[in-house]
């Protein structure tokens, strides 16, 4: 089973988001622990597509939460201009914090919360992101699979 949410590309609606992705995680039987950084992940994601995929213009973001295995999926579905998170070269953390250009942390945060990162460009000429965490299932309530 898989569990939509659409909303408009607003930060305004972020919280909205992460409620979602908490709760699908909770009824999905993701080890509770997990959640956190599966939430943390899908909320950096989410922003960087408001602020610089559709950079104030206006837009939707699909996500959809669904199972495979003991594997958490979350697709993050737009319309922005295509941009694959993927191709980016992690931040040098070498360099002092107040030193360093802002942004570029999302990114690295996600790939390193989550197992897999995939991105591809729609058909629309979207972007199609997904994260994969991989045995997060608890199988002792049932997990749904």
């Amino acid at each position: 089973m898989t569990y939509s949410l659409r909303m408009d590309a607003q930060l305004d609606n972020l919280s909205a988001i992460r409620d979602f992705v908490e709760d699908i995680a909770t009824r999905l039987n993701v080890v509770p622990a997990a959640i956190p950084n599966v939430v943390l992940a899908v909320d950096e994601m989410v922003t960087n597509i408001i602020e610089h995929g559709y950079q104030g213009q206006a837009g939707s973001i699909e996500i959809d939460v669904s199972t495979r295995g003991d594997a958490l999926i979350i697709q993050l579905c737009d319309q922005a201009p295509p941009f694959d998170p993927t191709t980016r070269p992690p931040p040098d953390l070498s360099i002092p914090f107040d030193d360093r250009p802002p942004g570029g942390l999302g990114i690295y945060l996600t790939r390193k919360v989550m197992d897999d990162v995939q991105h591809r460009v729609t058909t629309a000429h979207g972007n199609d992101l997904t994260l994969i965490k991989y045995h997060i299932i608890s199988q002792s309530r049932g997990g749904t699979q």
